[in-house]
């Protein structure tokens, strides 16, 4: 009963997300996904010689499902693709290509030849979701505050160019973790509500988890520069309670 309750409250919780978030934003989430879904299947077929493990399941589990069950996998209410949108240096203004930041490029996941068709859509709707609703890209995307005001900032032309040149950004989101994957399929071929429940609140614990990374990450990164911004000075709190500016023991004391 404990367990039926908790699904329910998760189906419920999924419903006012999508409540909020509108049909049609939710709609071409779904879209994304099964082309995601397909895109995956296609490269499963094309690396059929060594497959990675997340290939060998989506492969092999997207061949069983038919249509209605393919559609209940790619409602899941997240992107299944990722692009990097929570790293805040691939999309700052001007940022270096990867093979000029001295930081080795990762291998493409995706070599089949939609690969740059579906980099171009994912990343347009990312773009739109940051400039229209930035609530949604966190929520659908993983995308935090940061990020999301970068990839606004950019215009439409820029985030073509990005999709066409760097192809190589999108990538399966979890591809470490094909056990998440290949819950969902089952679910999805099952058709059990509360199967599927869980699998997309696993989804969702995932990537509530990578936003708080990149938050605290982001945090960290910014510490040095409002320190600086500071002027040296420390807030220092009394035993009372009051509170007092005082020079930083770096800084020279005023006379």
């Amino acid at each position: 009963m404990l367990l039926q309750c908790g699904m329910d409250s998760d189906a419920g919780r999924e419903a006012q997300r999508a409540s909020w978030l509108g049909a049609a934003a939710l709609d071409t989430l779904a879209e994304l996904n099964e082309m995601g879904l397909a895109l995956l299947a296609e490269q499963a077929a094309a690396a059929a010689s060594e497959p990675r493990p997340l290939l060998r399941e989506v492969g092999a589990l997207w061949r069983t499902l038919d249509r209605e069950a393919r559609r209940q996998a790619a409602a899941a209410p997240y992107l299944l693709l990722d692009a990097g949108f929570a790293d805040r240096e691939r999309w700052r203004p001007g940022a270096p290509q990867v093979a000029d930041s001295g930081r080795a490029a990762s291998p493409a996941f995706f070599t089949v030849p939609g690969t740059v068709e579906a980099a171009r859509l994912c990343f347009t709707y990312a773009w739109h979701l940051a400039r229209a609703e930035s609530s949604a890209a966190r929520l659908l995307l993983g995308m935090p505050p940061g990020c999301a005001a970068l990839i606004a900032d950019l215009s439409l032309r820029r985030i073509d160019s990005l999709a066409e040149r760097h192809p190589e950004w999108l990538r399966p989101r979890w591809p470490a973790h094909p056990q998440l994957w290949r819950e969902l399929l089952l679910a999805a071929a099952s058709g059990e509500a509360r199967a599927l429940a869980r699998a997309r609140l696993h989804g969702l614990t995932m990537l509530a988890a990578e936003a708080r990374r990149a938050a605290g990450t982001a945090a960290a990164a910014a510490a040095p520069a409002q320190a600086a911004g500071a002027g040296g000075r420390v807030r220092l709190t009394s035993p009372a309670g009051t509170a007092s500016t005082a020079p930083s023991p770096r800084s020279p004391a005023r006379p």
